[in-house]
């Protein structure tokens, strides 16, 4: 990264950090209390999502936090070097309590996974996606959380639902299966592998963390993108 491009990464992380936050609104279709919201500080402003803990509707399979799983899915992004999501932090001192606030992304929202699948230069970024899922155990991967930005860049969102001890992956990301893994993209990960787990150990319970590590030690084995299983629950619901 050059020293421009560290500076200005470094600025919207102080700025989404301690930013003053001002509630816009409640966004549409969200099973959690999810809000669009202004920060301010000094002179700037930006846009971005705030997911309060005090918001999430219980879950029989994930424990409470699940906004700490989205910092952790950001972290993880970091980690690889591989910006697929965008900045998330911790706040706790949001207007509804603690929560994770993520930088948002102006994207074209007529846009999804599965119209942008058409578009073959795109694919690369999307073996990412599926690559990343398989390590964080993504169980709601749906093809509306992924967007394209104005430069042709795909942000995943909405990652509350990872890095469950148990397998859970659930994505609509299955045009890959059985295929070998880029290569450069299994280097990223072994190379980087322990920064990942200490980037996100402190946002995830011990045994997610140890099964995290044990995700990432089989992806190395076996090097192939997995085959969906016929009777396990392999897609999210609703699929978009």
């Amino acid at each position: 990264m050059s020293q421009n491009k560290r500076s200005q990464s470094t600025g919207r992380l102080e700025h989404l950090s301690s930013g003053e936050i001002r509630v816009l609104g409640r966004m549409p279709y969200s099973s959690n209390a999810t809000f669009l919201v202004e920060v301010n500080k000094d002179s700037a402003t930006s846009r971005g999502i705030y997911k309060p803990s005090r918001g999430e509707r219980s879950l029989w399979d994930f424990q409470g936090g699940l906004y700490m799983r989205e910092i952790a899915a950001y972290k993880l992004s970091e980690a690889l070097g591989w910006k697929l999501i965008p900045m998330t932090v911790l706040r706790t001192d949001g207007p509804l309590g603690e929560g994770s606030l993520q930088l948002f992304i102006q994207a074209d929202f007529q846009q999804h996974y599965f119209s942008l699948f058409e578009r073959d230069e795109l694919h690369s970024q999307f073996r990412k996606f599926a690559l990343f899922d398989m390590i964080a155990n993504n169980a709601d991967r749906k093809s509306g959380h992924l967007l394209i930005d104005g430069q042709n860049h795909i942000w995943g969102i909405d990652h509350g639902l990872c890095f469950h001890s148990e397998p859970k992956l659930r994505t609509v990301i299955w045009e890959f299966a059985g295929e070998p893994i880029p290569k450069e993209l299994l280097e990223a990960l072994s190379a980087r592998q322990e920064e990942c787990a200490e980037t996100i150990g402190e946002f995830i319970s011990p045994p997610e963390l140890q099964a995290f590590k044990d995700r990432v030690a089989q992806v190395l084995k076996h090097k192939k993108f997995p085959v969906p299983e016929p009777d396990v629950r392999c897609y999210p619901w609703p699929l978009i």
